[in-house]
């Protein structure tokens, strides 16, 4: 039977070459298709055989550049699709030309190629700024808050912290305790920048593990979701970490793009979400859909009665490494 390596070379034969960027979405398209069938390990033999096709397929259109996601996509007043927004004139749904897969590994090299990250000191503090676009769902009304805050990099100092324009002060760390983030700088630079080992790591309440990510669970996929992005919302990590972050996010089973979303500042984009988890309604992290460089946040909350509802859209438009708490750049 033809295998699907010959598959591919018989594929559009005499189309021109890829550029390079081209042969690279085929490739990160390809790998994560293929990394998803090597998951299901207990699969029926026709079930496996299936999934290997599918991923020759991907990548074969991915190959002949004719590859899309079809969506219902546009954007509801928080920047979330809605089901109306059709092409003018026309009953075709607007369409989206890349996978999770790809945006987020995109996302990896573009940060691998551009962060450089220098190490803080353990006296000092993360100052980082954050706007955050709030709209009350049932009537559009519109609230700006502009967050700062000043970290200790070692949790030795009390940090100041901001949410929704409320002060919080934090308290230094008590040995032992811990939070997610971790705030202290050691503890960041201890997580794996190995994608496979770092998703194990961060849903072990230990922060290490020798699991494999064949053996986590629904839960367990659900849990890194939300601790990835929670990770990523730092303005500064250990040089390598928020690329694996990125490449850990494309192994979830389920994740998947949402065209057509803009963030807090109004910049056009496409959105991440995890449909599949129950925690994760309405939460999507959000990038450009050219360069793939992160964008920021989508979040929904619910007021303390329950009857109204938030949507929330947040980036951080600076941050820098200080010596003294308040201290800004």
């Amino acid at each position: 039977m033809t295998d699907e390596l010959e598959l591919l070379r018989e594929w559009n034969a005499d189309a021109a070459p890829l550029t390079e960027p081209a042969r690279a979405k085929a490739r990160h398209r390809l790998l994560n298709t293929m990394a998803r069938a090597e998951r299901h390990t207990d699969a029926a033999p026709g079930r496996r055989h299936a999934l290997r096709l599918a991923a020759a397929a991907v990548a074969a259109v991915a190959v002949a550049g004719t590859a899309v996601l079809i969506t219902e996509g546009g954007a509801d007043e928080g920047g979330r699709p809605d089901r109306a927004d059709r092409l003018p004139g026309t009953a075709t749904p607007r369409m989206g030309n890349v996978s999770a897969a790809t945006v987020l590994n995109g996302a990896a090299a573009r940060t691998g190629k551009y962060e450089k990250t220098v190490a803080p000191r353990d006296d000092q503090f993360i100052y980082s700024k954050r706007i955050i676009k709030e709209t009350e769902r049932k009537t559009g009304k519109v609230k700006t808050f502009v967050d700062v805050n000043w970290d200790s990099v070692d949790g030795s100092k009390r940090s100041l912290t901001m949410e929704r324009g409320n002060v919080i002060w934090e308290e230094p760390m008590k040995d032992g305790s811990f939070v997610w983030p971790p705030r202290e700088w050691s503890r960041l630079k201890k997580l794996p920048t190995d994608p496979e080992k770092l998703i194990p790591a961060i849903v072990s309440a230990r922060g290490t593990s020798d699991r494999s990510i064949h053996d986590l669970s629904g839960f367990d996929w659900y849990h890194a979701y939300f601790l990835l992005g929670e990770l990523l919302k730092d303005p500064v990590l250990p040089q390598g970490l928020r690329p694996a972050a990125y490449e850990a996010l494309a192994l979830v089973p389920g994740v998947e793009v949402i065209p057509g979303v803009k963030d807090s500042a109004g910049r056009p984009g496409v959105g991440i979400s995890y449909p599949k988890s129950p925690f994760a309604k309405g939460k999507y992290l959000i990038f450009d859909p050219e360069s793939y460089e992160f964008l920021g946040f989508r979040d929904e909350r619910t007021s303390a009665s329950g009857d109204k509802t938030y949507i929330q859209l947040s980036h951080t438009v600076d941050w820098a490494i200080v010596d003294r708490l308040k201290q800004r750049p």
